[in-house]
């Protein structure tokens, strides 16, 4: 009975990340997408304006490259109080703009 009950989730897990793929292929679903990485994006600018100008001197985003932005961002969240969702989205805006 266990075995079986496994299996049954398997494909119901497969089916749907298969069916997210197809939605996620979608014109719709990618206009949503593109959306939502613009508002993150413009989330980022105004953070780390509003973040990081406390402390620094505003630094340009190519000053770094993306693998180092990220170290930078994940040591100053500590350090700033940023919360996660802020965290991601200054770096998604940095890497945006390198």
């Amino acid at each position: 009975m266990m075995k079986m009950h496994q299996i049954g989730i398997g494909k119901w897990l497969a089916s749907c990340l298969l069916a997210s793929g197809v939605a996620l292929s979608h014109p719709l679903a990618h206009a949503a997408t593109e959306q939502q990485d613009a508002t993150a994006l413009a989330r980022g600018a105004q953070s780390w304006s509003q973040n990081c100008a406390r402390c620094h001197n505003m630094r340009n985003a190519t000053e770094f490259r993306d693998d180092q932005w990220k170290v930078i961002v994940n040591h100053m969240r500590v350090r700033a109080g940023l919360t996660g969702q802020e965290a991601q989205d200054i770096l998604l805006f940095l890497q945006n703009n390198n």
